[in-house]
């Protein structure tokens, strides 16, 4: 299929785009990285310290994943940065050969430390080994990436939580761009490793709009929308997305962080977004849930214990497909057996809910592709509620709205 349109900023990336919804902003792309081609709008599983929780990598490629998400922070606590270097990076580490992305590790050392401070030389910590004073700056952070070897590497940039409000919004945003400019500069394999901004500015669609004009100018690869998925209204989150997604250069790629619901990433595709990531998927099948598109089933209830049908009718995954074990599929039945008690039933879960994720952001591809995404946001929502319009989440409703999909028209 020839291409609509190409990103050339980077030697290690190529984004082409191939579909374009006549609808919406909504598009798919093929987005050529040194370890293979990844077609978007596409969902990254997260495997935080080089490993998916539940799932080996032999598994994660046959669920047809072409991209995952590791930790900057805590590979570079463990196993450091000297065993990377030896190994030859995260890559051989855990025998992957498809494509890595890595967060700056600065977002980790912000949550899970509560004694830190950023300076505009970097994120100032106590270690959580032994309490020692510790320094993340921009050049430190692309030098872990450069030994994990990441295909996409994040900026570090100055996080604040979502519901932050005053003169320290503005003050990240504009330290979040001094310190691309560090990373850029840090960057010692910008041949082979793609380095993506991170737009920051709170709630406040100005400081965004700041934010976007002034990170596209310096042409990165790609580009996150960042400082998201921390609590704000779902109306708030989708303003800020599709502001973002009307300023930032429509050639590159668009990552929104840390989103991984259903509703939120379709919303987001028809808004713009191209690459979403979330432990949600390996995380929510820890505590006995699937994932389905009828909405999430909590395997422990008891009403699954004598329900001898799959996890989903319909559904491809190794779980739920009979002709992965000769005929015989797993029941939700047998799910509910082991969900509470045995870690057989997490893994089982996870791969139904990995591969949920892909799939859907695989047939919203074609959808788009086809130019029937709306028809397909239209069924999604009216499989999830049962076609009870009035149960339709009205932040989404309302989103969706601006772009042209009418999940309620005038006339109901």
């Amino acid at each position: 299929m020839a291409a609509l349109g190409r990103s050339t900023a980077s030697p290690a990336l190529k984004f082409d785009i191939v579909g374009k919804c006549s609808t919406t902003k909504a598009r798919a792309a093929s987005m050529v990285l040194p370890h293979g081609t990844v077609e978007t709008p596409m969902f990254m599983p997260v495997a935080t310290q080089a490993s998916l929780k539940g799932l080996t990598y032999e598994q994660l490629n046959d669920l047809g994943c072409k991209i995952c998400l590791n930790n900057t922070y805590h590979l570079g606590l463990k196993p450091g940065q000297d065993v990377l270097d030896k190994v030859g990076g995260a890559h051989k580490l855990q025998s992957w050969n498809n494509n890595i992305l890595t967060d700056s590790g600065g977002f980790q050392m912000v949550s899970l430390l509560k004694l830190a401070t950023i300076t505009e030389e970097g994120v100032r910590f106590l270690s959580p080994h032994d309490g020692s004073p510790m320094l993340l700056t921009p050049e430190h952070s692309i030098d872990l990436q450069n030994s994990i070897g990441s295909d996409i590497m994040m900026q570090l940039d100055d996080v604040v939580h979502t519901l932050t409000t005053g003169p320290r919004v503005e003050e990240a945003m504009h330290r979040s761009i001094r310190w691309l400019d560090r990373c850029i500069a840090a960057n010692k394999h910008p041949d082979r490793q793609n380095l993506f901004a991170i737009i920051q500015g709170g709630l406040n669609l100005e400081l965004r709009r700041q934010c976007c004009v002034e990170m596209a100018k310096r042409d990165t690869p790609g580009i996150a929308i960042g400082g998201l998925s921390g609590g704000e209204a779902k109306e708030e989150y989708c303003r800020v997305v599709s502001h973002c997604t009307d300023i930032l250069p429509r050639s590159k790629p668009i990552y929104v962080m840390g989103v991984g619901y259903a509703e939120d990433m379709l919303v987001s595709v028809a808004l713009g977004a191209d690459i979403f990531d979330c432990v949600y998927p390996t995380r929510t099948a820890r505590f006995g849930n699937a994932i389905t598109g009828r909405g999430v089933l909590n395997m422990r209830n008891q009403c699954y214990e004598t329900d001898f049908g799959p996890v989903e009718e319909g559904c491809e995954c190794p779980t739920c497909r009979p002709k992965a074990r000769g005929g015989m599929g797993i029941t939700r039945s047998y799910i509910h057996h082991l969900a509470a008690k045995e870690t057989t039933g997490a893994h089982l879960l996870t791969l139904h809910n990995v591969h949920y994720q892909l799939s859907l952001l695989r047939r919203a591809r074609a959808a788009i592709v086809a130019d029937r995404f709306p028809e397909f946001v239209a069924e999604f929502f009216a499989t999830l509620y049962a076609g009870d319009k009035s149960r339709y989440p009205q932040w989404a409703v309302d989103a969706l709205a601006t772009v042209g999909i009418h999940l309620r028209p005038t006339a109901c």
